[in-house]
């Protein structure tokens, strides 16, 4: 049996970013299989201008210390590292027509397909999550 989780992201901050690369890496790093369907808002963590500048909830800025003390990796590293482990990358087709986005607009390695493309990899996942 593989071990399968399904990530949705549909939220674009900082910490929904964290949040999401936080779980796929240390998912993949137990051997299970890891596919992100990035869609509306979570297009942002993927998307080539706005991944590596996603802005600090309002009232957190003090966080912004404690991510350097603790040697937190930024965002770009977070992802670059997940597609090293062979998280897959989906970005939703539909959103991507409704925000007239191409491909281009997005970081290498990333599939572009729909509901049923994530659906037929999420099918048999023994984890669900949504961000």
């Amino acid at each position: 049996m593989t071990n399968k989780l399904a990530i949705i992201a549909s939220n674009g901050g900082l910490f929904d970013a964290y949040k999401v690369f936080n779980i796929a890496t240390a998912a993949a790093a137990t051997d299970t299989e890891v596919t992100i369907f990035f869609t509306f808002e979570g297009l942002n963590l993927i998307h080539k201008e706005t991944y590596g500048q996603l802005p600090m909830p309002a009232g957190k800025e003090h966080f912004e210390q404690g991510f350097k003390a603790a040697n937190v990796p930024s965002i770009p590293e977070l992802v670059d590292m997940a597609q090293q482990m062979g998280v897959n990358f989906i970005a939703c087709q539909m959103t991507m027509d409704v925000m007239n986005l191409t491909k281009e607009d997005f970081i290498e390695g990333i599939e572009v397909g729909g509901a049923v493309t994530f659906l037929a990899s999420a099918q048999d996942a023994s984890v669900t999550v949504t961000f």
